[in-house]
C-alpha cells in the first residue's frame, strides 16, 4: 500500500476521476490481497511506473488506497477543489516515516511528518495544533514534543493519527486493506489489470 487519500464532498467514482482514472475503466471489485497479484511496476527507469487506486466509502468520506506510483500526492490541490476537503496519508518506507496533509478548497492547509509534528506547512500550518496537543503529540507550546520520554515512535504515531482522526471523524476499517473487495482504477500507467 502506499497511501491513503480520503475526500469529503465527492462520492468515490468522483475521487478516482479526480486522482487521473478513466471513470469508464473501472475493474470489478477486488482485494487488498488480490491487488499483490496484478502486474504493476512501481518503478521504470527515466518515466512514472503503474498507480492502482481501490475506492470506497466510510463515514461521510470517500477514500483511495494507493499502490504503486500512484497520484495522491501529486494532484493534492486538484482533488480538493470546489469545497473538497482532502486529507492523505503516504508513508515514507525511506525514512520509516509518515507524511500527512490537509487541503480544502484547492489549497494545503497543514500538513507534517508523523513524529515531526512541530515542523509544520500549508497555508494554515497551525491548524491541527489543538488536537496534537490535547492528544499529548506536543506541549502547549505547539513546538516541544510531549510523549514520554524513550516512548516508542509506534505509539506516538497512533496518538497522531488518532487525533486527525477524531477531528475530521476518519474511519478505513481494517478489512479495507485485506479481505474486503472494492472496485479499482488506474491512475497512471498501463499495469496488467487481469488477476493471476
Amino acid at each position: 500500500m502506499g497511501g491513503v487519500v480520503f475526500a469529503r464532498g465527492i462520492p468515490p467514482e468522483e475521487l478516482a476521476r479526480r486522482m487521473g482514472a478513466d471513470p469508464a475503466a473501472v475493474t470489478g471489485p477486488i482485494s487488498g490481497t488480490e491487488i499483490w497479484n496484478l502486474d504493476i511496476e512501481v518503478y521504470r527507469p527515466g518515466g512514472d511506473g503503474d498507480g492502482v487506486i481501490r475506492v470506497g466509502e466510510a463515514a461521510d468520506w470517500s477514500f483511495a488506497i494507493e499502490y504503486g506510483d500512484s497520484t495522491g500526492g501529486e494532484l493534492l490541490t486538484e482533488i480538493a477543489r470546489d469545497g473538497v476537503e482532502v486529507v492523505h496519508f503516504r508513508p515514507m518506507p525511506e525514512r520509516q516515516q509518515a507524511l500527512l496533509d490537509y487541503a480544502r478548497d484547492g489549497a494545503v492547509l497543514c500538513g507534517f511528518g508523523l513524529g515531526e509534528e512541530r515542523w509544520r506547512w500549508g497555508q494554515d500550518p497551525d491548524l491541527l495544533v489543538p488536537e496534537l496537543v490535547a492528544a499529548a503529540v506536543l506541549a502547549a507550546d505547539g513546538v516541544t514534543p510531549a510523549g514520554p520520554g524513550g516512548e516508542p515512535c509506534a505509539a506516538a504515531r497512533r496518538r497522531t493519527l488518532g487525533a486527525v482522526g477524531r477531528r475530521f471523524g476518519l474511519e478505513l476499517p481494517r478489512a479495507v486493506l485485506g479481505e474486503l473487495r472494492l472496485p479499482a482504477y488506474v491512475v497512471r500507467g498501463m499495469p496488467d489489470m487481469e488477476l493471476r
